[in-house]
Formats: C-alpha cells, structure tokens, sequence
C-alpha cells in the first residue's frame, strides 16, 4: 500500500482575518503542520491544494448567497490564496491549484504547473490510499475525499486536522463522508 497526504486549502482567505475565514482555521493550518513534520516518513506523497480564481464567474458575488456563490476569496497571486505561512516548511512532491476560471471545490478539479490533474499523478505514483486534512471540512474537504473514492482509493480524513463552515454543516458532511465510505479517525490514530 502507499499512501499519499492531501493537504486541501490551507490557506490565509480560509483563516481567521481571510476573505472567507473559517473558525479555527490558523489553529488548523499550524496543527497539520505540527503533524506533517512529525509524521512525513509515513507518505510516500505530500499534497497541496490550493483556491486559485482568476476569473470564475458565478462563483464570486457581492451578494454572495453562501452556496453557489461567495466573497471574492482566494484571489490568484494574492498573498491570501498562497499556502499559510505556517506550512512554510511543508516542502509538498505535487502542489494543484484549482477554480481558476469556475467554482472547484474538490483537489482532483486541480492540475500542477505542468496542467496534470491530480487524479493523474496520484496513479503515477501508484498511491492507493489517502489521508485528507485541510479547510473546509463541509466544503473542499468532503468534495476531496468523495472524489478520492471515486478515484478508487481508500480514504481517511483526520477530524481534528479540519473544521466545518459551521457545526451544522460540518456533521451533515460527516454523516455524508462516513456513509459513503470514508474513515474518519483522529490523527492520533493515523
């Protein structure tokens, strides 16, 4: 088996003082780092994602209705849509950035530098397992880890290595998550 780290969103619009904050974000972002250090040896693959809009339509409102449409957040090239500082050591092997020109809510909607989608490079690699942390977990996250069953790998996300738009929707994507197939464990168990 090889398992691969996915790391989705873990970005300053994400965070408290971001553009679209979400609580407990920032203490997100520094306990995935904090684990990503002591725990790296256990992934043959570390993985970014990143919120990268340039132009995508719809999905920016300035009336946002907070389902299909939202702030402007994660805008390509700003600081906020950079990874957080606090993975500054992170070092990542394949880094995607998605939602360029339309909403991408899931990591395997992104593609690398070279335009390879994620999908793609997990299967080069031969990783057939994944564990997904990152921000937010009703949002990007649950859309992560339902695309990586899709994709055919077994799935973990940590559930204290991610935080909810809200409570509310943070258990219906848990309920969603763990009834179509996807082990939600604390990292302590990784």
């Amino acid at each position: 088996m090889s398992r691969a780290l996915i790391v989705v969103d873990v970005q300053p619009t994400f965070c408290e003082g971001g553009a679209l904050a979400v609580e407990g974000g920032n203490a997100v972002a520094e306990a995935i780092a904090a684990f990503a250090e002591t725990r790296r040896s256990d992934y043959a693959l570390v993985v970014t994602t990143q919120d990268w809009h340039i132009d995508p339509g719809a999905h920016f409102s300035s009336e946002p209705d907070f389902i299909d449409s939202w702030p402007p957040h994660g805008v390509a090239g700003t600081d906020e849509a950079e990874l957080h500082p606090e993975l500054a050591g992170l070092a990542p092997d394949i880094s995607v950035k998605k939602g360029q020109y339309a909403a991408a809510y899931s990591g395997f909607e992104g593609v690398d530098a070279d335009g390879a989608a994620l999908g793609d490079l997990l299967a080069a690699a031969e990783i057939d397992e994944v564990d997904v942390v990152g921000l937010a977990e009703s949002h990007c996250v649950l859309r992560t880890a339902l695309d990586a069953l899709d994709e055919g790998l077994a799935v973990r996300v940590f559930t204290d290595l991610t935080v909810p738009v809200s409570p509310e929707q943070g258990e219906a994507a848990r309920e969603l998550m763990a009834s179509s197939g996807v082990v939600l464990v604390p990292s302590t168990q990784a």
